[in-house]
């Protein structure tokens, strides 16, 4: 896969991160400023009235929208909808249950499909070699306007031969076809492991451990690679020692932080590559009687809702799930490229999110 790396409009959340020159503001900033919860501002900002929502609500909602700056409408590709509105899109997702990820990327499709009137139909395959074709074809049996194959955990795909011979458009959402026959996006995470080891080399730090996800994911070893390609961009040796592979758990972070600090020279930093595994992380350098980040700083990857609430917040990688999705339904519903000419995977940028859990090594 090619580095084509797109450089989002997600940054951080007001008041609590910095990223220069850009802000990024969600639905979860505007209920913490409102007082109400998520689905309450998707109600109000996307324009249903199907949920009885106060006048007083609804306007705290828009001003607190205002104020913050969140973008009503959603964003527009420069290709128009071939269609002004209306119709179905269906989406074929392998697992929606298992992270949050997958309900964030449904968000972003449905923020597109609401802005015109479409109507999202989910199926979920389970991986099933036998359902999945079958619910393809089922979507292309009802005539949807569009179809958006989609997987939890990137990885490459073989595609089912009714969306290869449809004349449906089809984009692939955290996957991608090998023989890039398709439109696909994913997030760019070589780059993203890149900027947060660079994050810890540019606080001062040059003895960082990294705790890897399961290697046989490929987010896992780009983000590995990501953290390797800092590494030596910095003329900072890479020492075997210092990678972990964990499994995207707490309990892993807890037991690779453990690992790490008992090296004869432990690290001064630790990159967990995501904010779960940064949660055990922090439990067993407070066991340990380590403060974060005057002993030893600590950056994560996801920005979860938990990054905001753990002592001191975490600094973290954006995985830019929602925009995503909503690349896939303005890729999807645009003008058609020839089938396998100009269908690279397209990659997100996953932009960091400075908080207060990165300080200088100690003295």
């Amino acid at each position: 896969m090619v580095d084509d790396t797109i450089n989002t409009t997600e940054g951080r959340r007001p008041g609590l991160g910095k990223v220069p020159g850009r802000k990024r503001v969600t639905m979860q900033d505007v209920a913490r400023v409102a007082g109400c919860s998520q689905s309450t501002v998707s109600f109000v900002l996307g324009g249903n009235t199907s949920a009885h929502i106060s006048e007083p609500t609804r306007q705290r909602v828009l001003l607190a929208a205002r104020e913050l700056g969140y973008a009503f409408s959603p964003p527009r590709s420069a290709r128009q909808p071939r269609e002004t509105s209306g119709g179905t899109i269906g989406l074929v997702i392998d697992k929606i249950t298992t992270s949050p990820e997958g309900i964030v990327m449904l968000d972003g499709v449905r923020e597109i499909a609401r802005s015109i009137n479409a109507v999202v139909l989910v199926a979920e395959s389970d991986n099933d070699p036998m359902l999945e074709p079958a619910t393809a074809e089922l979507f292309i049996g009802m005539g949807v306007r569009a179809i958006i194959y989609a997987c939890i955990f990137t990885r490459d795909v073989v595609i089912p031969n009714a969306l290869r011979e449809t004349t449906i458009p089809v984009v692939l959402l955290n996957c991608y076809d090998p023989a890039e026959n398709l439109p696909a996006v994913v997030p760019a995470e070589t780059a993203g492991g890149h900027r947060a080891t660079n994050a810890l080399i540019d606080a001062g730090h040059r003895r960082i451990g990294t705790i890897t996800g399961e290697m046989f994911m490929e987010a896992a070893r780009d983000r590995v690679q990501g953290y390797r390609n800092a590494l030596a961009s910095a003329d900072i040796p890479f020492a075997p020692e210092l990678v972990v592979e964990g499994d995207w758990s707490p309990s892993a972070g807890y037991r690779g932080t453990r690992q790490l600090m008992s090296l004869d020279t432990p690290p001064t930093a630790i990159f967990c590559q995501n904010d779960r595994m940064a949660i055990g992380c922090y439990e067993a350098l407070k066991e340990m009687g380590k403060r974060i980040p005057e002993d030893i700083s600590v950056i994560g990857y996801d920005d979860t809702e938990t990054a905001l609430h753990m002592s001191p917040p975490l600094t973290s990688m954006i995985l830019p799930s929602r925009a995503m999705g909503r690349w896939a339904v303005e890729r999807v519903l645009g003008e058609p490229a020839p089938r396998g000419v100009e269908n690279r995977p397209v990659k997100l940028e996953c932009e960091l999110v400075e908080r207060d859990s990165i300080g200088p090594p100690p003295r």
